[in-house]
C-alpha cells in the first residue's frame, strides 16, 4: 500500500519547522481524516481539498483518505497545508510522480475554484527550503517574495490545475522574479520643526548610535514632529537586514505585493494597545509591534497612557533585542532589535512647569503621572530631553537652514564608523555593545573618566545607566570623528541622563 509523501512547513516564529504530508488510499469504509495536531484552519482543510479537486475535473477517491502530518507533536496551524494535502492525495492517485514531489516543498491555501490563494510566510518557507535542498511550490501572488530566497527552483502556481499541468510537463510557468519595493513616498524633513534645538541635536545622536530616547513637554510642542522625522535620519537596511526584517512582515502578512523594501520600520501603535499586540501572542503567537519594528524604530506617544504590564513587556525586547513568546507547548522567539523613542507630558494636563498656565494640582499631578512608568524601564532610555513650547515669534521665524538630508550624512558618517568598529562582532551600533567590549572602545580619558565617577554618585546612576552613559558618549565622539571618548562627550551624554523626570 503506496505512502505519498510530501513536504510542507510548520512556522514557530520565523523558525519553519519542516513537516512531512503522507497520504495513504486504502480500502474501507470512504472516510477523510487529518491527524497530527491540525488546528481548526487544517481541519477544514479536507472540504477546500475535495472541492478543488472536482474543480480541475478529478473526483475525490471514494475509499479510506487519512492524512498524516508529521511529526504529530507538532503544532500545525494556516491554511496553507491545503495544497501540500491536495498534492499529496493526487500523488497516492498517481497523477502526480513519487519521485519528482520529494524534491518540492509546497504551501498555498486553496479555493473551492482550484486557485491557489496568497499565504502568510511565504519566505521563510523559501528559505528553509533552500536549507533542506529542495525546491518550493507557493502561489503566484507569493511568488516575488520567495524568489529572494535565492538558488532553488520557485513554481508559482495561481492554479491548482496551472500547477498538474506544469508537474505533467503540459504547461510551463514562469519563474517569479525577486523585486525591490518602489520607496517613492518622502520622509517628513526637519526643517519643518521650528526651535527644538536640544531635542534635535538629541535625535541626531539616538540616530546614529541607535540609543532610545524619551521626549517630555506640553501639548504641542513638536514632539510627535520630531519622531516622525527620525526614520528620514537612519541609513536604508542593507541586504541582510532587510531580508531579516522582511521574513517577519512576511509572516505578520504585511509584505506588499512580495517585494522587499530597504527602509527602516516604524510603527507607532495606539496607547490602547495589548500585550499581545505590542509583544506578540494570541492564538498563532503572531509577532507584535516590537518585532514588527525590528531594526526600525517603535514610537510610543503618550508613553503613560500605555497599560503598565504593557509597558513592562518591552524590558526584555530592549535589553535582549528579542522577544519570547511563552506557551504551554513551545516557546517563539522573534527578533526585537528595535530603536524606542517615547514622548509624554508632564503631567495629566500637559502644563506642569508652564507659568502661565500653571497645573493647580502641581507637583502631585505630575508626581502621580510620571510614576505610571517604572524606574527599570526608564534605566534603559538613553536620552531624555525636555521640548518646550514654541513661542508664536519662533514659530513667524523662517525654516531653519539644515534639513534632514544634512544630519543624515553626520549619521551616515557616524554609522560607517560603527559598521568597520564592529565588522567582526556581529554588531549593528554603539548601543549594542556591553561589557569588555564597550570598556574598551568607550574609555574615556583622565578627566572624563573623573567626571563621570563624580556624576555617578551624584546621580546614583546604576551599573546599566552608568554603561549607556558610555555608549552615548561613544556615539557623540563618533558624530565628530574623534577615536577617543573625551571629557565633553561625558558631560553632554550626562546631560541627557536623567535619574528622575522631576
Amino acid at each position: 500500500m503506496t505512502v505519498a509523501h510530501v513536504t510542507t512547513v510548520a512556522f514557530l516564529g520565523l523558525d519553519a519547522r519542516d513537516v512531512d504530508v503522507q497520504v495513504q488510499i486504502s480500502g474501507g469504509a470512504v472516510s477523510f481524516a487529518i491527524v497530527g495536531l491540525p488546528d481548526k484552519a487544517v481541519a477544514e482543510s479536507r472540504e477546500r481539498v475535495r472541492a478543488a479537486l472536482n474543480a480541475i475535473g478529478l473526483s475525490f477517491p471514494p475509499k479510506r483518505v487519512t492524512v498524516n502530518l508529521a511529526p504529530a507533536d507538532l503544532p500545525k496551524e494556516g491554511s496553507h497545508f491545503d495544497l501540500p494535502i491536495a498534492l499529496g492525495i493526487l500523488t497516492a492517485m498517481g497523477v502526480l510522480p513519487i519521485e519528482e514531489m520529494g524534491g518540492y516543498v509546497a504551501l498555498g491555501e486553496l479555493g473551492l475554484d482550484g486557485g491557489i490563494a496568497p499565504v502568510t510566510g511565504v519566505l521563510p518557507a523559501a528559505i528553509a527550503a533552500a536549507a533542506l535542498e529542495k525546491n518550493l511550490i507557493c502561489p503566484a501572488a507569493c511568488g516575488a517574495e520567495a524568489a529572494w530566497a535565492g538558488g532553488i527552483e520557485i513554481l508559482a502556481a495561481p492554479s491548482l490545475i496551472a500547477l498538474v499541468n506544469h508537474l505533467k510537463g503540459d504547461q510551463r510557468l514562469a519563474a517569479p522574479e525577486a523585486k525591490l519595493r518602489a520607496e517613492s513616498e518622502t520622509y517628513p524633513d526637519l526643517r519643518d520643526v521650528k526651535g527644538q534645538e536640544t531635542a534635535k541635536r538629541a535625535l541626531e545622536i539616538a540616530a546614529a548610535g541607535g540609543h532610545n530616547m524619551l521626549m517630555i513637554g506640553p501639548p504641542g510642542a513638536g514632539k510627535s514632529m520630531l519622531a516622525a522625522r527620525l526614520p528620514g535620519l537612519l541609513p536604508p537596511l542593507d541586504a541582510r537586514e532587510a531580508l531579516e526584517v522582511s521574513m517577519i512582515q512576511s509572516l505578520a502578512g504585511e509584505l506588499e505585493g512580495g517585494t522587499i523594501g530597504r527602509r527602516r520600520p516604524y510603527r507607532s501603535p495606539h496607547h490602547s494597545a495589548s500585550m499581545a499586540a505590542m509583544v506578540g501572542g494570541g492564538l498563532r503567537a503572531r509577532p507584535g509591534e516590537v518585532s514588527l519594528a525590528h531594526l526600525g524604530v517603535l514610537f510610543l506617544d503618550e508613553l503613560p497612557e500605555f497599560q503598565r504590564p504593557v509597558l513592562e513587556s518591552l524590558r526584555q525586547p530592549l535589553e535582549t533585542g528579542s522577544t519570547v513568546v511563552a506557551r504551554a507547548n513551545a516557546h517563539v522567539r522573534y527578533p526585537s532589535r528595535v530603536q524606542l523613542v517615547a514622548a509624554m507630558n508632564p503631567c495629566r494636563c500637559g502644563y506642569l512647569g508652564e507659568p502661565e498656565r500653571a497645573c493647580g494640582r502641581a507637583p502631585k499631578c505630575g508626581l502621580d503621572y510620571q510614576a505610571r512608568i517604572s524606574g527599570p524601564l526608564l534605566d534603559r532610555i538613553d536620552l531624555t530631553v525636555e521640548v518646550a513650547s514654541v513661542s508664536a515669534s519662533d514659530l513667524a521665524l523662517p525654516p531653519p537652514a539644515e534639513g534632514s538630508a544634512d544630519v543624515a550624512a553626520r549619521v551616515e558618517r557616524a554609522r560607517a564608523i560603527q559598521r568597520d568598529r564592529f565588522v567582526d562582532k556581529g554588531l549593528r551600533t554603539n548601543a549594542e555593545a556591553e561589557g569588555e567590549l564597550l570598556e574598551r572602545i568607550a574609555a574615556p580619558d583622565a578627566p572624563g573618566r573623573q567626571l563621570l565617577s563624580e556624576a555617578a554618585e551624584r546621580m546614583r546612576l546604576s551599573a546599566r545607566g552608568y554603561h549607556r552613559v558610555l555608549k552615548v558618549a561613544r556615539t557623540i565622539a563618533d558624530l565628530k570623528g574623534v577615536s577617543g571618548v573625551a571629557r565633553p562627550h561625558i558631560a553632554e551624554a550626562l546631560s541627557y541622563r536623567r535619574a528622575a523626570l522631576l
